[in-house]
């Protein structure tokens, strides 16, 4: 009997890796995905795949989609800091970048030294080391960085309405429950361990308080002198460390300049 149940088994084995091996994978290029074309006897086994981070979840599970999405979350956010660069050129946040790219060096680093692998799953060998988890480490090191940042740097204004307070703690438990999701996306997606992940996370709370440390205390108190410098006035760099509310500055100082110039345009129409 025992011997029936092994054939059978190794029978389902073996339909199993060939249907996975013979699954053609058509990518769809506008949104950076990728799925395997085949029959219906091969449903079971299909994969769709975001290209992009290679998250790759079964087809029909909609919770390993929605964490294969969420999984993306690292690269939304790295391109926001690009884009605030670019059109802010705010000293506070070009150092909050530097910062995450030297998180993602010492995850490097630290890949390279332990040289854990990543679980084996499915047909597929990884080259990639495991230990510890890029993702778990990067959303870690901005959740705790963006913590403080709210906590301490903002503390100050201690005239804050009810509506500020919220929108903090809001703020402050968005990045902390997005943050979960990724590291738990990444152990039910299968690409790391749970100690994979939580050695990733510890290393990005470490890093981020303090890179947080380092840029309050040590970066902060001499924006004021960068800021002066020839090259900076060149690129327009800007510090607004001391502006609590930057969005309502620049929209009152926009506003009064706009209506400035257009009393002017009317005073010069009536000459």
């Amino acid at each position: 009997m025992a011997s029936i149940d092994d054939d059978s088994f190794h029978e389902v084995n073996s339909h199993f890796v060939d249907a996975v091996q013979k699954s053609e994978w058509i990518p769809l290029s506008l949104t950076l995905v990728e799925y395997p074309q085949g029959n219906k006897e091969t449903l079971l086994i299909k994969f769709y795949g975001y290209v992009l981070t290679r998250s790759l979840y079964l087809i029909g599970d909609l919770v390993g989609k929605f964490l294969a999405l969420i999984s993306l979350v690292p690269f939304a956010i790295i391109a926001g800091f690009i884009t605030l660069i670019l059109f802010r050129r705010d000293l506070h946040t070009i150092t909050f970048f530097s910062g995450v790219i030297i998180n993602e060096c010492v995850n490097f680093i630290l890949k390279h030294t332990i040289c854990e692998a990543r679980p084996m799953r499915r047909d597929s060998v990884y080259v990639e080391y495991g230990m510890p988890s890029m993702h778990a480490q990067f959303m870690w090191f901005f959740t705790a960085y963006t913590t403080f940042f709210i906590c301490v740097r903002l503390h100050h204004n201690n005239n804050s309405s009810i509506s500020e307070r919220f929108w903090r703690i809001t703020i402050i438990a968005t990045c902390i429950i997005i943050a979960i999701l990724v590291t738990y996306s990444r152990v039910y997606l299968l690409y790391h361990t749970i100690s994979q992940v939580l050695c990733g996370t510890f290393i990005g709370i470490i890093l981020g308080t303090v890179w947080f440390i380092i840029t309050h205390i040590v970066l902060t108190p001499i924006f004021p002198v960068i800021v002066s410098w020839r090259i900076s006035e060149y690129l327009l760099l800007r510090d607004t460390t001391l502006i609590p509310n930057i969005l309502w500055f620049e929209y009152t100082n926009i506003r009064t300049e706009a209506r400035a110039r257009s009393r002017k345009l009317v005073s010069m129409k009536s000459q």
